[in-house]
């Protein structure tokens, strides 16, 4: 390779897999591909560390930071997480759910991290594995060339000077970026669902005592619902996931005060912050909720946020995309060695990938539903439906888990309690199609 200097030089270089992207899906795949022999080379626009949010871990990643190699390192910087907390304000009481009594009992807590830590963790990691990182270095365009001779990718280091990569093959792990997905115009809104976010994280908020100081908290608002992260620092990550009328609401005002001002909105987070200090800025983001209409094409993968992002509301995103990368890996291990096998496994590919988003989609739709919301908060476990809910929530829906035949169990549960309160429901319904509706975001800005 020709090493790139500073001004206008351009370098090229070659490698069999480029990776774009530095986060948890392409730093996951770079590792696994490295290990694997193929040259790998990883584009990272920014350095690590580097704020991100997303921060709390499901128990199904767990496995995969095994199989990676860095459970220890990430378990040194993580606060265990042995359970999910629910608070209505239709409700008097709070209703937790222990991992432990997932229908596999065999992973029953996770992490809440630091992404800037954990990140770092795993790029690290990758690099260790004789990937070539390169942070600093954004990708400006991707050329697929003819009779599968991969790709050429253009990026630009930070100095000004280029880069001109030949790959075999690319994996877009640009998050929201969804570098490939905008260029493809592949990337379109989600018709079924449509949320906007403001954060911050605090210092001094009230925690649960022993063993559930590190649980994660939702709790349901008028306009959405906010999450509650408690960090093995002593920081707590509050963040509200709203409508996309309600953050418009904020006009001109200060995002600072526009959080505090939504916190009041429900009284129960207000009582666990009234000690709190805002610790960091406060940012911002519309477009929460979008999907690509393919996962992969001739010679590319989508993998995490680059192919789809619904809802953070059950802490799937770090688990979707570290695990996208692990079929991923293996699809173009298989596309590069063994070509004659490229169909079959771009095709299981396509079908793992649409599995996680279909499985927490289900519920992400109708978590604001009264019928919904009052199943979560009195869970009965009549044909295991329970336990099958928690290895939702545990992330356990890619495995051997007998999860089917619960789960069709408490969907069926839901559409009843859904007709027996049929007015309640059409209510619901038509206020939810009004809340997803597609709002001009002039003024929803990321700080």
């Amino acid at each position: 390779m020709n090493s790139p200097s500073a001004g206008s030089d351009t370098c090229t270089s070659e490698c069999d897999v480029l990776v774009i992207g530095g986060g948890p899906a392409g730093s996951t795949a770079a590792a696994l591909l490295a290990e694997r022999g193929h040259r790998v080379t990883l584009l990272e626009k920014a350095h690590h560390p580097r704020f991100h949010i997303g921060e709390s871990l499901l128990p199904a990643n767990l496995p995969l930071l095994e199989r990676l190699g860095v459970a220890e390192e990430v378990k040194a910087i993580g606060m265990e997480k042995w359970a999910a907390e629910f608070v209505s304000p239709t409700h008097d009481h709070h209703q937790s759910f222990e991992f432990a009594d997932a229908l596999d009992k065999s992973m029953p807590m996770a992490y809440q991290v630091r992404r800037a830590e954990f990140d770092e963790i795993l790029i690290r990691n990758a690099s260790r594995k004789n990937a070539r990182v390169v942070e600093g270095c954004e990708v400006q365009n991707v050329e697929f060339l003819a009779d599968n001779g991969g790709a050429k990718v253009q990026a630009q280091h930070e100095n000004g000077s280029k880069e001109i990569v030949t790959a075999r093959f690319v994996l877009d792990a640009s998050g929201r970026d969804t570098f490939l997905g905008g260029r493809l115009k592949a990337k379109q809104r989600n018709p079924k669902h449509n949320s906007a976010a403001i954060y911050g994280h605090f210092k001094g908020a009230e925690r649960n005592e022993g063993k559930a100081a590190g649980n994660i908290t939702i709790f349901w608002f008028d306009h959405g619902w906010f999450w509650f992260i408690p960090l093995l620092d002593g920081t707590t990550s509050v963040g509200a996931v709203m409508w996309p009328y309600y953050l418009k609401t904020r006009a001109q005002k200060p995002l600072e005060i526009f959080l505090q001002e939504t916190i009041a909105l429900c009284k129960p987070l207000q009582t666990r912050l009234q000690h709190a200090q805002l610790v960091s800025s406060v940012e911002a983001t519309g477009n929460y909720s979008y999907v690509c209409d393919r996962t992969h094409g001739n010679h590319y993968l989508l993998l995490g946020d680059a192919y789809t992002f619904i809802d953070p509301v059950f802490s799937s995103g770090v688990m979707l995309a570290m695990q996208s990368a692990f079929v991923g890996a293996d699809t173009v291990d298989v596309c590069l060695r063994q070509p004659q096998r490229a169909a079959a496994a771009l095709k299981n590919f396509d079908k793992i990938m649409r599995v996680g988003p279909k499985e927490f989609s289900w519920f992400i739709y109708r978590v604001t539903n009264p019928a919904m919301r009052n199943l979560f908060m009195g869970p009965r476990n009549f044909f295991r439906v329970k336990e099958a809910l928690l290895s939702v929530l545990a992330g356990d829906v890619f495995g051997k888990t007998p999860i089917r035949f619960p789960l069709l169990m408490f969907k069926a549960i839901y559409y009843t309690a859904s007709l027996l309160n049929f007015r309640r429901t059409l209510k619901s319904w038509r206020m939810r199609k009004q809340n997803i509706r597609a709002v001009d975001e002039v003024g929803v800005v990321v700080r």
